[in-house]
């Protein structure tokens, strides 16, 4: 990648970072019921699958129609809130997947971009002072120090790779 293939050029103002952090508080206020998992509880929870289900259907079907011979305990009620709310949230959870997704991309290619001018500001800072360019010895020396400990050059050119 090179300086020329800069992808964004776009800082948000703060007006749309309000409105972002107010869609977000919206959302937590309206999602007001939603819980957080441990580690443990999401390996080890049973989970919904494509496999598993139409086995959770037919077992709500049954229940619906022969709740007769199930203890009173299992409310077909609160069955059908679960697969309710499972369904509903179905739609929501690919979408903000896909928001989440296109976020962390947008920021690793900023990030990139950023990483990739710095680079170059390193390696031209290197040129000036090795041109003998007054000042450059220090600034190439305060950032050469990023990349102190790392390989072993031994005096070879130690401009990192991209």
């Amino acid at each position: 990648m090179s300086i020329q293939s800069n992808r964004i050029s776009i800082v948000l103002d703060d007006a749309k970072i309000a409105s972002i952090r107010k869609a977000f508080e919206t959302l937590e206020q309206t999602l007001d019921f939603i819980t957080g998992l441990t580690v443990e509880e999401r390996v080890t929870l049973p989970k919904i699958s494509v496999a598993n289900r139409s086995f959770v259907m037919d077992s709500q079907s049954a229940l619906q129609n022969n709740g007769s011979f199930m203890p009173a305990y299992l409310d077909v009620a609160e069955l059908s809130k679960d697969i309710t709310l499972y369904n509903q949230l179905q739609e929501f959870t690919l979408r903000a997947a896909q928001l989440s997704e296109k976020l962390a991309d947008m920021q690793m290619l900023a990030g990139s971009e950023a990483y990739v001018t710095a680079l170059t500001v390193y390696r031209l800072f290197g040129a000036a002072a090795k041109a003998g360019l007054p000042g450059a010895d220090a600034i190439y020396n305060s950032l050469k120090e990023r990349f102190a400990g790392q390989g072993g050059n031994s005096g070879k050119d130690d401009t990192p790779k991209a």
